[in-house]
């Protein structure tokens, strides 16, 4: 469509040039030292990640029952609020076993759900027909959700599969387009951005279904995103600059990029952030970690795939020129 706009535009108007002034976070020639701070950012980082994986294996995640199996259904209050203590008592006396009641959303909402039953689908069903008749009078029945448990260990292993798979296909792409380093570098983000989103999910609380499957592979293709666009400035100057140390050659890389990645993230966080307040309930936690998930695949692009080139020992044209002459000279001593 917008190519059209503007081809149209441009057949009518016939201009001879084009006075447009390119819109900038950043000013031109800002010179951020990030490579200077990249200890303090690794040390961050490396807390961060010890503390959502001691989160993750004291706390665990709030599994929905796209991974547990069971049943969840969805009320509102025909009048006035919900009585939470009201719906308890009522599903309490029905027998099926372990019955979580809470609040969800707004003060008339409630989500309720009933573990696997013993005796299979049709018990399954039977239990969610018991739960709504015993509130229908007094509540609206919105949404109804049934698992089981064979169909929901299906589902956690082809969620697990998914994350795996996608990592491994990004390590290949970045391995064949540009070296190693670059590969290892972007792997160690996204694992990172990973990590991260799963310990909010632990902290916060959010139920992880398999919406928490898509945010996480989102955000994955993401922050490959912001990295690839910075490793490619990156390889680009490494062959236009041979007298600049790789620290300062990734500042120049990442500075000359800064604006664009800062525009696409803010963008982007907007959008989400008018999802967060305005999507309701349903989809909130998904908004949310997504959120999370470009500010943190913003930072890691930055503060972890960039400086990790350096770690691994990535090296300037004229750097490995240099080594190379001198294991000649010592290979033609000896």
């Amino acid at each position: 469509v917008t190519q059209f706009i503007i081809g149209r535009w441009y057949s009518i108007k016939r201009p001879k040039t084009l006075k447009i002034k390119l819109f900038s976070m950043v000013a031109e020639g800002t010179k951020i030292p990030f490579m200077k701070w990249r200890r303090f950012a690794m040390i961050f980082s490396v807390i961060a990640l010890v503390g959502s994986l001691g989160l993750f294996g004291a706390k665990g995640l709030n599994l929905g029952i796209d991974f547990l199996g069971g049943s969840a259904v969805e009320v509102q209050a025909i009048e006035g609020e919900a009585d939470i203590a009201d719906i308890r008592a009522r599903v309490g006396v029905l027998g099926l076993g372990d019955v979580q009641v809470q609040g969800f959303g707004t003060p008339v909402d409630v989500l309720i759900r009933v573990e696997t039953q013993a005796g299979g689908d049709t018990a399954q069903q039977d239990a969610v027909r018991l739960v709504t008749d015993a509130l229908s009078e007094d509540y609206d029945i919105r949404r109804v959700e049934v698992v089981g448990p064979t169909v929901s260990g299906e589902l956690a292993i082809a969620g697990a599969i998914a994350v795996i798979v996608a990592i491994f296909a990004v390590l290949i792409y970045i391995w064949f387009r540009f070296e190693w380093q670059f590969a290892v570098g972007a792997i160690i983000a996204l694992v990172h951005d990973v990590v991260l989103t799963i310990g909010l999910y632990s902290i916060v609380g959010f139920e992880f279904n398999l919406s928490s499957i898509a945010a996480i592979l989102t955000i994955v293709g993401y922050s490959l995103n912001d990295t690839v666009v910075v490793y490619d400035r990156v390889r680009e100057y490494l062959r236009k600059f041979r007298k600049i140390s790789v620290s300062d050659l990734i500042d120049m890389s990442v500075n000359s990029m800064l604006s664009r990645t800062l525009l696409t993230s803010l963008t982007t966080a907007l959008a989400l952030l008018a999802l967060v307040v305005f999507g309701g309930e349903v989809i909130r936690g998904f908004t949310i970690s997504m959120t999370w998930g470009v500010l943190v695949g913003t930072y890691s692009s930055i503060f972890i795939a960039a400086p990790i080139l350096i770690f691994f020992g990535l090296k300037t044209r004229k750097t490995a020129e240099k080594e190379v002459k001198e294991k000649r000279s010592d290979g033609a001593a000896v």
